[in-house]
């Protein structure tokens, strides 16, 4: 159909009006659009983290190897005069050869020590071969798996050879004598590291690689050829962590400049200051610095190593550039090995780029192998030369006249850099250059609070930032910072170790080590704290206790129970998510965490927060209740009573509207049926053995009346879509597969195998368990017998079985779990399947006769341990069987197992029974721990006997849990400061909501203008189509050209315009359950789908009618104890927007109001008739509710009244079944009401009586009201369509379809409008879907 598409386009629609309209959409709230309703709940993918020096080295031993041979030079060099004369600035001829050498042996000493004092250092002064191979071998013999360092000056010997040799002295310096890299190799070992300062230094390091490869390829053919002389050779160790540093390149030769130092390499790497302060001033450049000259740069004031003076500042700022230059232009994992393994590694490194960077000057190219890319043009070390520029030129009026020295700018230039690139930047960038510099800053108290600040926003980008900084190396430098007791860093530092910990949570350890617990302790119970900074100090305790011993037992003597339990019930809701989390974790598998928190009633404290409206911290207290019952401890009876307290108060959540908290659930409970096996093995078995002897009459086999839904006949069923939540059911199970299980279960009363057709497919929501992958096809207890036991549970006479009050608890649970199971939301009535089915297979097994032998012992492998307790119940008639060995029945025992190898089995005497055979109740179930005992470890899996070895993959294991806990935690790792897209103007996805709204305004405002015309007739037949089931639900969309169908447990998508079908899609209700209403919520914007069946359940749907997948966001059981009746209302709904309210009643004697924000129900209103409800209309400006009853009474509800007077109007005008109620929406709104007889009645809200009355035809199945035009149509059973204006005129009568033949049209099962367009859409017994429209003149 088109809409005027000229006014479409015309410019004349007036924009005010329009914008006016769009305004009350933008303030209308959206349900079920939360994280947890959009995102699976699963923790991120962690990122493997590569930041953590898996080996950390030290530098142990020194070799310092000088060949000098002073006074005579070696014949292969041709020396300039002047010559650089200079070795660790130390002029040689100065003094006596002799004195000279040891001099400037002891100066290169004093210059290592600088960078690493505690390694030893060797002298080697002009040696032999043998005294370098003496002093290697005990080098490395010292230092076991430590490193070396070889310092090699060869400037009084030949140049190295092409052989691969350095040379060194005979005994009496009569003559130069080779030494082979292969030797020197073999003597130091590995890992090592080489400095070579000689000319053609290249040649050793080209040898040194030859040397390397030939050594792993004799390795290779040792090791295939067992005769080879190496083969008996204790293995050389790989050249592969062997760095070295070589002063130039093979072919070059080293300066001779005079003004230079002979050894500039070594200067370089030893003392950078000094020889880079000297070159600043050889250069050009320097007269630009007036008065500074070279005496005076021997002058500089301070020590290098005290950061407020001019010369460790200028180290500092020296070690900064380096290391931000390495930073930026090395691989990652080079930077690590190179620049965070070993300090005296990582000095000589920084030093070699200086290096790099003078001698390149006077053309000799340093060489280092592993080879770094070229670093000596690095932007960077233009900041350096300004920061030298700065400090130099303040010298000489610091020194003459002893003014105050002034602190560089550099660094706080640097954080301005970093600042305007995290202000600036783009989403997808480099990361930042000064982010070494940042660390460098924690160390100054100038800066730090600023640079904290900056840390922590960088961290905030996302897990990526977490990872740089950690491989940066920041983590020692907040570990440390949280010994600092400055308040004003406390909201940083915590903010920044809840990022750490988000991205990488094995810091808990290194945290633990350090007492940094106890910084985030004091931060919890600082009162003065804001919430959110207390809520990241919970979080991370939350991390260090997770499944981590020290740490549980280290916060347990920081008073961390009492702590949280005092936060409770703070107002920020996430604190209090995170605090119920925390003490879930911190008694987790730990006793003694356990009794602090019974001693502190911790248990009834969180009581409270079951009831919270935010779904997430009721589920983070059911997660801390679990684990709290879910200790693995021996029991006493006190624990046990508090087990059971706690069960019974989360038993009541069995109807919480939020599947996040009943998935919790199931796995809370599950905690305690592993705690108390036996005892529920018990139960299972009495539940089993009463399902079998027990028919009920199942609903699927009553036919519902021909009217409504026949029997699919039709052949041309279209395959359904497949849907994720539900993808197993059709994971083309084959019918051989379906019926083998299916009659394996005995499921249809008669007996007989279950036809295979897609109509008999919809079994259950939880079909996907019962009929999916193959390894459940053995699940002991289907779907179809879990739901026939919990409706026997219902009206049977357990209680009378095992009626005892201890025995109830384990009763009462085991009917929550089975209620679990029938659970609409898939993921939870999966788990609890689990759960059922793991303690069925133990019951079964326990159970089977051959199993119990004469001599009591379980399995055929292992002896029965004389301990064993056997479990008495009562049976059927009252007083317990003698223990004798001959009583083994089927039901009534139920062994344990004797305990696994190495145990001492549990050192409670052996049950005996007392006088006359009357045993006291609590003795009979046996409070040990499990069946399957393993000890104390908790991971337990199922079935762990002779037969089943490999434990059976369907069911549970002790450690089954959601991912709550982790999916809470990516809140801490994703970005928290940035803008959220929605919020954000110029994103796609607020773009996308301002073109819905407009859409919604053009909607309204023309529909308006239509129905303000007057609609005369409406017969259009604007669309027509066969729907794949008989339809009984029909609902336009309001603003798209998208109408749902819903027949019984399946929604069709038509697009009415294109008349093409979107999406067809299987519902889930089991087989005996029908769809009785459905709505659009969120229609104005991001629509969702709700359907609700005949049960009490209510599913809502996402990603309908378009090209993905559609899921299901969320589901939940809207009213309970509606068993479905072949004829009554079903589940009937209204849907208020604006308060995000949902009212739902049906075959109930209740209003049930549900709070879709909070997901839980906040009121039942007792509608005081005893029949059903059959239709529903809200009004949320009055907050009034009109109901129409089976009675044929109009009942009017004010939902602000308490619950006895809240029923403000009873109007009993119709004599029989209503068949819609509507409330009109203005502030004098009326109700029109309409039975099945026909007749229309007008009431005033304020008089008991109508004002007006209006007869149609009888027997009628279905009627619609427009809300907007006053029209109502009516749909008989006599396969027609009649539709009124609001004086009761005829204004159309539809009998037969447009075209083909003028088809009659079927019996009418649903009728709908538009809310509005003047559409009519109709549903009827014949498959047929059809929509009628106003002539086309109005449209």
């Amino acid at each position: 159909m088109k809409m005027d598409s000229e006014l479409l386009l015309s410019p004349a629609v007036c924009l005010a009006e329009e914008e006016e309209a769009d305004m009350s959409d933008w303030n209308l709230p959206l349900a079920f659009m939360k994280k947890r309703h959009s995102e699976k709940i699963e923790g991120s993918k962690a990122l493997a983290q590569s930041w953590r020096m898996k080996d950390r080295m030290k530098t142990v031993s020194v070799a310092l190897v000088l060949c000098l041979n002073v006074g005579v030079d070696p014949p292969d060099v041709v020396k300039t005069s002047p010559c650089a004369r200079l070795e660790c600035w130390i002029d040689p001829l100065s003094m006596s050869p002799q004195k000279a050498l040891e001099t400037i042996g002891a100066n290169l000493q004093k210059q290592y020590e600088n960078w690493q004092p505690r390694a030893r250092y060797k002298q080697s002064l002009d040696p032999t071969v043998d005294e370098v191979k003496k002093l290697c071998t005990s080098l490395r013999r010292n230092a076991k798996e430590e490193r070396v360092l070889f310092h090699y000056n060869g400037h009084g010997v030949p140049r190295p050879t092409v052989n691969g040799e350095i040379w060194v002295f005979n005994k009496n310096y009569t003559q130069y004598i080779p030494l082979s890299v292969y030797d020197l190799q073999t003597w130091m070992g590995s890992p090592s590291i080489f400095v070579y300062d000689c000319s053609n230094a290249g040649i050793i390091v080209k040898s040194f690689k030859q040397f390397a490869l030939q050594r792993e390829q004799e390795l290779e053919v040792a090791a295939i050829n067992p005769n080879h002389p190496l083969a008996q050779m204790p293995l050389p160790p790989s050249m592969k962590n062997c760095i070295q540093l070589a002063a130039c390149e093979a072919s070059e030769l080293l300066p001779m400049n005079p003004d230079l130092p002979a050894d500039l390499f070594t200067s370089c790497l030893t003392t950078p200051i000094k020889i880079a302060l000297r070159w600043f001033c050889m250069q050009k450049s320097a007269k630009l610095v007036p008065g500074v000259t070279l005496d005076l740069i021997e002058k500089i004031p301070g020590r290098l190593n005290d950061r407020r003076t001019p010369l460790g500042e200028l180290n500092w700022i020296f070690t900064a550039i380096t290391d931000t230059i390495a930073w930026n232009v090395l691989p990652r994992d080079l930077f690590q090995k190179l620049f965070r393994q070993d300090l005296l590694v990582a000095s000589l490194f920084r030093n070699f780029l200086l290096a790099e960077r003078i001698m390149r000057s006077y053309n000799c190219t340093p060489v280092s192998s592993p080879r770094l890319p070229p670093t000596y043009m690095h932007a960077m070390w233009q900041a350096w030369d300004l920061a030298v520029d700065i400090c130099l030129s303040q010298l000489p009026t610091i020194i003459e006249e002893g003014t105050a020295f002034r602190h560089s700018p550099f660094f706080a230039e640097q954080l301005t850099a970093f600042q305007v690139w995290l202000t600036m930047g783009v989403e997808n960038r480099n990361p930042p250059e000064q982010l070494p510099i940042v660390l460098q800053v924690l160390l100054s108290q100038v800066h730090r609070l600023r640079a904290l600040d900056l840390l922590g926003r960088f961290l905030d980008l996302g897990p990526w930032a977490v990872s740089l900084a950690l491989s940066v190396g920041i983590f020692p430098y907040v570990l440390k910072l949280l010994q600092s007791s400055a308040r004003e860093l406390r909201p940083l530092l915590v903010f920044i170790w809840a990022k750490i910990l988000a991205v990488d949570s094995s810091c808990q350890a290194d945290l633990v080590k350090d007492n940094g617990h106890k910084y985030f302790l004091s931060v919890l119970a600082d009162p003065y704290m804001p919430a959110e900074h207390r809520t990241m100090a919970v979080f991370i305790l939350a991390v260090i206790v997770n499944s981590y011993t020290t740490g549980q037992e280290a916060c347990l003597q920081g008073n961390l129970i009492a702590i949280c339990l005092e936060q409770l019930s703070d107002p920020h809701p996430l604190l209090r998510q995170w605090v119920a989390i925390c003490l879930g974790r911190i008694w987790q598998n730990f006793d003694s965490a356990r009794w602090c928190g019974v001693r502190d009633s911790a248990h009834e404290k969180l009581y409270s927060l079951l009831s919270d409206p935010i779904p997430e911290v009721r589920c983070a207290a059911v997660f801390a209740l679990g684990t709290f019952v879910g200790n693995s401890a021996e029991r006493t009876d006190h624990s046990t009573t508090i087990d059971h307290n706690v069960a019974m108060m989360l038993a009541q959540l069995i109807n919480d509207g939020s599947p996040v908290v009943r998935k919790e659930l199931v796995v809370a409970l599950s905690h305690l049926v592993v705690q108390y096996e036996s005892n529920f093995c018990t139960v299972a078995l009495q539940f089993m053995e009463e399902e079998k002897n027990y028919a009920v009459p199942s609903p699927a086999n009553t036919l519902e009346p021909g009217n409504l839904t026949p029997v699919r006949d039709s052949p041309a069923i279209p395959r359904l879509r497949s849907v994720n939540s539900y993808t197993n059911i059709r994971a083309a199970t084959t019918a051989r597969n379906l019926n083998k299980s299916l009659q394996n279960l005995n499921l249809n009363e008669e007996g007989g195998p279950v036809a295979f057709s897609p109509g008999n497919l919809s079994t259950s929501s939880s079909a996907s368990s019962t009929l999916g992958s193959p390894d459940n096809d053995e699940y002991i207890l289907s779907f179809e017998t879990i739901d026939k036991m919990r409706r026997v549970s219902s009206y049977s006479s357990l209680n009378s079985l095992i009626g005892v009050s201890f025995n109830s608890v384990y009763t009462q649970i085991w009917r929550v779990l089975l209620h679990l199971a029938a659970d609409p939301f898939p993921e939870v009535s999966d788990l609890a399947m689990k759960v059922l089915n793991s303690i069925a297979y133990k019951a079964t097994m326990n159970a089977r006769p051959q199993r119990i032998l004469d001599s009591g012992s379980l399995t055929q492998s292992a002896p029965a341990s004389p301990t064993s307790k056997v479990a008495h119940i009562h049976q059927a008639g009252g007083s317990p069987p003698m223990p004798s060995a001959s009583s083994s029945s089927l039901t009534n025992e139920v062994p344990k197992p004797p305990t696994r190898g190495g145990e001492q089995p549990p050192t409670r005497p052996p049950y005996t029974p007392t006088l006359g055979g009357q045993a006291p109740h609590s003795h009979q179930f046996p409070r040990t721990r499990k069946m399957f005992d393993k000890g104390p470890s908790g991971s337990e899996q199922a079935g762990d006997d002779a037969d089943d070895p490999g434990g059976h993959k369907a069911y549970m294991n002790a450690n089954l849990s959601t991912g709550l806990c982790d999916w809470s935690a990516k809140y801490f790792a994703q970005p928290v400061m940035k803008i959220p897209e929605e919020h954000d103007v110029e994103s796609q996805v607020r773009k996308e909501r301002e073109w819905r709204f407009l859409r919604n305004a053009r909607v309204r405002k023309q529909s308006q203008r239509i129905t303000q015309r007057g609609v005369t007739r409406l017969d259009d037949q604007i669309f027509i189509n066969r729907n794949p089931g008989v339809p009984s639900v029909v609902k336009f969309h309001p603003f798209n050209p998208c109408i749902a169908v819903a027949d019984k447990d399946s929604i069709c998508f038509w697009d009415w315009e294109k008349a093409e079908r979107l999406d067809y899609f299987y519902n889930g209700n089991p087989r005996y359950t029908r769809i009785t209403a459905m709505e659009y919520l969120n229609g104005h914007d991001y629509s969702l789908l709700l359907t609700a069946t005949d049960d009490g359940a209510l599913r809502i749907w996402k990603n309908f009618a378009d090209q993905r997948n559609p899921e299901m966001v969320t589901a939940w059981q809207g009213l309970s104890d509606m068993l479905p009746t072949t004829r009554g209302a079903g589940m009937v709904v209204d849907w208020e927007q604006e308060t995000g309210l949902l009212m739902t009643s049906g075959d109930v004697r209740v209003i049930r109001i549900w709070d879709t924000e909070r997901e839980m129900k906040v009121q039942d209103i007792p509608t005081g008739a005893d029949s059903c409800v059959t239709s529903l209309s809200c009004d949320s400006q009055r907050s009034l509710i009109a109901a129409g009853l089976g009675d044929g009474s109009v009942r009017l509800y004010d939902r602000r009244m308490g619950a006895n007077e809240c029923r403000v109007m009873t109007y009993r005008e119709h004599s029989s079944w209503v068949v819609k109620a509507h409330l009109q929406k203005q502030t004098d709104g009326k109700i029109i009401s309409v039975s099945v007889d026909g007749d229309v009645r007008f009431f005033e809200l304020r008089s008991p009586d109508s004002v007006n009355v209006l007869q149609t035809v009888k027997g009628l199945t279905a009627l619609d009201i427009h809300p907007q035009a006053n029209l109502f149509a009516c749909g008989s059973m006599n396969q027609f369509i009649a539709v009124y204006n609001s004086n009761g005129d005829v204004i159309s009568n539809i009998k037969y379809y447009d075209g083909f033949m003028g088809q009659r049209i079927g019996a009418i099962s649903c009728l709908a409008f538009h809310p509005y367009w003047p559409h009519l859409a109709v549903g009827s017994n014949d498959y047929y879907m059809s929509i009628y429209s106003a002539e086309k003149r109005l449209r």
